[in-house]
């Protein structure tokens, strides 16, 4: 019993006063200048631990650093201080990570994408103080479901999304990986948040634990019970991201092998105009699969199951340009073996496609859009990439806009084409970051990805490697090899447990071959589809059903008192 009497005293001194909750965001707040502080150190952080930051291949433990700074830099605040604090965290972390949007566009743009996707931060700043005033374990469900929650509706909103810097994309060289195999990309991101909430609580535990021990020696107790909990917190951290790393990501062939070559062409110069010289870039692509042809015909080089061009391959449209036409079905024949051909084809009506053509060494690119299995139209295209909504309005802002002349319109068939035999699932570009893009494939029957893309147009910026990232994910999360082959580099093929020990440098002239394991079992994040991060990012409101529940709770207590004689 007397345990159960210095319970409430514990539990006031650990949240920093009185009645108040161990995590609770009602506790003493630092000052506000303190906490803008503390949350751009923390977005920038978070920064860190992408690939390509700093110079380096990413910092992954920056991440949940990161989500702790922001944790404690919003406690106790009301929710309009919040929304300013969560507001420079985005700022601090999305302006140095999307600095490659205004490569050759300028500042603008840049700052405007970042800032639109840093408001997505302040709504969660604005929220995270009412979603740490519940228990330490509840206060870390509630955290984590609200990122989980946010980055969800950047995936979607506005204009399709864009969910470029999502958590789980820093963490690819973590143990906390392996999850994406179990839950996809959110209950990665979910790992790192819980494991930075934790992080958060177990330095407010031994802040009160540090306070409690000098004050009298009947605080000692006290003192060790706070302090124990801290540990407890900052295992549980470890243990959240460690736990992934025993999750199994099998590679074994189940299907066979293909022997995969991916031919990365070159430009003749980066920028936004690299392809204002597109038959050079046909012929660089052209001229490169013929040299690889001739190393196979004098055995210096294995023979390929499939050739896969990048995204942009040919800005020709084959179909109009018989020269592009010959010599895309020359090389085909020459290499005697199916090719994905990225093109740019002119329609339907004013719009223009942006397709994965398979060229086959006997039929060519005959019915190639027509018959089952031999294209696949990009299905999300980039917004103000590949077209530009409300045109007029932005054109107010940035003539830019009229660098696309004119938009790409979106395919609607699944992404899965056929090359001698092999069922590929074909992720143009920008879609390796959506989700239900790349499982769609997966779940159709795709033995194996191939990520088509074009990085020409962000020079020598953090792009491509961070793309990189989002692939080798996903190749964990399917259960796949992945072939990212691109215009320019970086190009790479990735084994399905996501390693990736070979890849190109920027701007050269490459051609990547192996051997790929074709896999046909689902993983459970394939299987559960969408389904983790509804879960999830149900967990943001959890503060109000618990609010909901200690209403009703004194609703019947007064109604039972109400009955007493």
């Amino acid at each position: 019993m007397a345990v159960d009497r210095r319970w409430p005293a514990l539990h006031a001194q650990w949240a920093g006063g009185a009645g108040r909750s161990p995590v609770s965001g009602t506790g003493a707040a630092p000052p506000l200048p303190v906490a803008l502080v503390l949350a751009a150190v923390g977005g920038g952080m978070t920064w860190s631990a992408f690939p390509g930051a700093l110079g380096t291949g990413g910092v992954w433990p920056a991440s949940v650093v990161g989500v702790c700074a922001l944790v404690l830099a919003t406690r106790g605040r009301r929710a309009r201080a919040g929304l300013g604090v969560g507001l420079v965290f985005g700022l601090a972390f999305l302006v140095p990570h999307l600095a490659w949007s205004g490569t050759y566009v300028g500042l603008l743009p840049w700052v405007a994408l970042a800032t639109a996707c840093a408001g997505f931060y302040a709504v969660l700043g604005a929220v995270m103080p009412f979603l740490q005033r519940l228990p330490a374990g509840w206060s870390i469900v509630a955290v984590t479901g609200g990122w989980v929650a946010i980055e969800a509706a950047r995936a979607r909103v506005p204009f399709g999304g864009f969910p470029w810097g999502r958590l789980a994309f820093s963490q690819v060289d973590s143990p906390a990986a392996g999850w994406a195999a179990v839950g996809g990309a959110p209950l990665v991101t979910a790992a790192v948040v819980a494991a930075g909430t934790a992080l958060a609580l177990a330095v407010l535990a031994a802040a009160a634990a540090a306070g409690t021990g000098g004050r009298a020696p009947s605080a000692s107790p006290r003192s060790a019970v706070v302090a124990s909990r801290a540990v407890v917190l900052t295992l549980t951290a470890v243990l959240v991201l460690a736990a992934g790393a025993m999750v199994p990501r099998p590679s074994a062939p189940q299907a066979g092998t293909a022997q995969v070559a991916a031919v990365q062409g070159n430009v003749p110069r980066p920028g936004l105009d690299f392809n204002a010289e597109r038959r050079a870039v046909l012929d660089n692509h052209v001229q490169a699969t013929l040299e690889y042809a001739r190393e196979v015909q004098v055995g210096a080089a294995p023979r390929p199951d499939l050739v896969l061009w990048p995204e942009n391959a040919s800005d020709i449209d084959p179909y109009l340009d018989d020269k592009a036409r010959r010599d895309i079905e020359a090389t085909a024949r020459a290499v005697q073996a199916p090719l994905l051909v990225g093109a740019v084809l002119d329609g339907p009506g004013e719009y223009l496609s942006n397709a994965g053509l398979v060229v086959t060494p006997d039929q060519g690119l005959e019915g190639a859009t027509a018959a089952p299995g031999r294209s696949y139209v990009k299905r999300q295209p980039a917004p103000f990439g590949e077209y530009i909504p409300y045109r007029d309005f932005f054109r107010l802002f940035s003539d830019k806009v009229d660098l696309v002349a004119r938009d790409f319109l979106p395919g609607t068939k699944g992404g899965v084409v056929v090359m001698g035999g092999v069922r590929v699932g074909d992720v143009i570009c920008f879609e390796v970051a959506f989700d239900d893009l790349v499982r769609d494939s997966v779940r159709a029957g795709a033995q194996m990805l191939v990520v088509q893309t074009n990085n020409a147009t962000f020079g020598y910026s953090d792009e491509a490697v961070q793309q990189l990232a989002m692939s080798r994910l996903r190749a964990i999360e399917t259960g796949r090899a992945v072939v990212q082959i691109s215009t320019v580099g970086v190009s790479s093929i990735i084994a399905p447990d996501g390693s990736a020990p070979v890849r190109t440098d920027l701007f050269t002239q490459a051609v990547l071959r192996g051997e790929v394991p074709l896999r046909t079992s689902q993983t459970l994040a394939t299987r559960l589809g969408p389904v983790p991060e509804v879960v999830l990012g149900a967990g943001v409101l959890l503060p109000l059903v618990s609010r909901w529940s200690r209403r009703r709770r004194s609703h019947r207590q007064r109604g039972g008192s109400g009955r007493q004689p």
